[in-house]
């Protein structure tokens, strides 16, 4: 039985070691602390257990249980139907690319992929590269009045050649979550299938693939609390269907190694196994009933993390609102809690972004600023000359007190008037 208990803060907070050094993390959008037991789990593998899978001999036994450990809690936290349709890979942007090289042979010229003007590049540049080959790529545009990407401005684009819609669950810039559901089943009942980039969603919500009825979904486990690995789910029959990435000898039927060139890295998709146990114990102290199910209690988590979150939003969006000359880019309100993740972009009157972020640096505060690699997207939306956008991108171990220990930083910084060099923008 759920009893919604609010997140054990001090608990939390202390799985995150990153947090102890004096500054606040306001950029987990590019990357998140990594959870305790996540190194933990690295070093376990690489001290007990460090050595090639497929041998005889007991160690190596241990290495494949361990890999197989984790294809299992990268299923349950996914809630996928079976552990081989989880694929390990260095990024996101990797395992795109490799969908799309793998997905080759089952296009022909003339099919037609569509992707969003929204989307991160990783999951625009790898359908985009397809033109090659002959595949006809489409864009699906953004509504510039609501910021919204809407079915019926996807209807014309979608034919009988249709294979492929590509879309993100939540831009990392408007903080906006899509209803993937809906599209999902607007796209199937037109005969294709739906690959989601799910890096800015599966750190604040429950991600349940099968309720979404997704084909393909991705994100990376940097920014969910773990090292730089990321993952992707694939429903089984067409994990079958994909050309193999590996030597000869790894035939079709050999999921998900035949995707997995020169094999995962065990270490790093071992930690999920950290990442998963940490959310068990945090539905556990959240309310999750002591006969609950291992998905239940990471159900019990997110429901938590979604509060906890939602807090913070309620917080910068409202310190936003009073003041004129802060514009915040995609919704500046969370409407029951349900609509935003706390990523919120904004840009200010009289400052560029990349000038206001460097002001903020000295206060020990990490925000970023840009277009991260969402180019496309700040490119139509007007804002790539003045440099993109200022970026906080905010996670359950974030607090309160540390939401107002920034709008005061940004308060002084621009109150004061005063002005930094410009620097260039990066990161995701």
């Amino acid at each position: 039985m759920l009893t919604n208990a609010p997140l054990d803060m001090d608990f939390v907070r202390a799985q995150f070691p990153g947090l102890d050094n004096g500054w606040v993390f306001f950029d987990n959008a590019g990357g998140s602390q990594i959870l305790k037991g996540a190194v933990e789990r690295i070093n376990a593998f690489l001290y007990e257990r460090n050595v090639q899978i497929g041998g005889s001999y007991e160690v190596s036994q241990k290495a494949a249980e361990a890999l197989h450990a984790a294809r299992e809690a990268g299923r349950l936290l996914v809630n996928a139907e079976r552990a081989e349709e989880i694929v390990f890979g260095h990024s996101t942007t990797v395992l795109t690319q490799n969908l799309a090289n793998a997905m080759r042979s089952q296009l022909a010229p003339g099919d037609e992929i569509v992707v969003t003007v929204a989307d991160h590049e990783s999951n625009i540049g790898p359908w985009e590269r397809l033109r090659e080959f002959g595949i006809v790529v489409k864009v699906w545009p953004l509504d510039l009045d609501s910021l919204k990407l809407r079915l019926a401005d996807l209807e014309p684009l979608m034919s009988e050649r249709t294979r492929l819609v590509c879309v993100h669950h939540v831009s990392n810039v408007l903080g906006e979550v899509n209803p993937v559901r809906e599209i999902a089943d607007f796209v199937h009942a037109r005969g294709a299938r739906i690959c989601v980039d799910a890096v800015a969603y599966a750190p604040h919500r429950a991600v349940d693939v099968r309720a979404f009825d997704a084909d393909y979904y991705i994100f990376s486990l940097y920014k969910t609390y773990g090292p730089h690995v990321a993952m992707m789910y694939g429903r089984y029959d067409h994990l079958l269907e994909l050309d193999s990435l590996y030597h000869y000898f790894y035939g079709k039927d050999r999921v998900p190694g035949k995707l997995e060139a020169g094999n995962p890295c065990y270490e790093l998709a071992y930690s999920i196994t950290g990442i998963v146990e940490y959310l068990q114990e945090l539905g556990r102290r959240s309310g999750a009933g002591k006969d609950a199910s291992p998905r239940q209690c990471v159900e019990a988590a997110f429901a938590a993390i979604t509060a906890q979150e939602n807090t913070l939003v309620d917080r910068l969006l409202g310190w936003a609102k009073g003041r004129d000359d802060v514009h915040v880019v995609g919704a500046a309100q969370n409407d029951g809690g349900a609509t935003r993740i706390p990523t919120i972009s904004f840009t200010v009157d009289g400052w560029t972004p990349g000038d206001l972020s460097l002001a903020i640096d000295p206060e020990h505060i990490a925000i970023r600023h840009g277009d991260f690699h969402s180019r496309r997207l700040v490119e139509y939306l007007g804002l790539a000359e003045a440099g993109g956008v200022l970026r906080v991108s905010m996670v359950h171990y974030n607090t309160l007190e540390e939401v107002d220990r920034l709008t005061a930083a940004l308060d002084r910084a621009i109150d004061g008037g005063g002005k930094a060099a410009s620097r260039p923008a990066g990161g995701a």
